[in-house]
């Protein structure tokens, strides 16, 4: 079999509907618009939303209030919980925690949140920690490096 030779299975190409050719056609007479009408003009219609002069939805609702915050930092948190897979001792760094599959990606800053346990000592390095991390890290005899 050659490329040139390839066919589509039958049924799965429909021919198109040549509407206004005619009563015979099935499709001739109104074309498929209906009577008489907005909508069987040509360029007939309404514009998206419309609901004939009704106040529509979109404007029904309320809109959305406040702004965005064009500053907001977003981090790659990890919990202290978490924390656990590395071996005591062990000095824990943004590349270690995404080799570790913790974090998603380096191009966000790194934060150390507070839940969960730490039992044994860690050195941790990341860009901020938790007020409540931050104790227990020191409370298992680890410590914390502000990157």
């Amino acid at each position: 079999m050659k490329q040139n030779e390839l066919r589509a299975p039958t049924g799965a190409r429909h021919k198109r509907k040549r509407v206004g050719r005619g009563d015979g056609s099935g499709h001739g007479t109104y074309s498929g618009r209906g009577c008489k009408g907005q909508k069987s003009r040509s360029g007939g219609g309404v514009r998206l939303g419309f609901e004939g002069g009704q106040l529509p939805l979109i404007q029904r609702l309320p809109r959305k209030r406040g702004f965005t915050n064009i500053f907001k930092i977003e981090y790659s948190v990890v919990n202290v919980g978490k924390l656990a897979v590395f071996p005591p001792g062990t000095e824990v760094a943004p590349k270690e925690l995404l080799r570790a599959g913790l974090i998603g990606t380096l191009d966000r800053p790194t934060k150390i949140l507070g839940q969960g346990e730490i039992r044994h000592p860690l050195v941790i390095t990341a860009d901020k920690f938790s007020s409540s991390a931050e104790k227990k890290i020191l409370a298992a005899g680890g410590k914390i490096e502000q990157a």
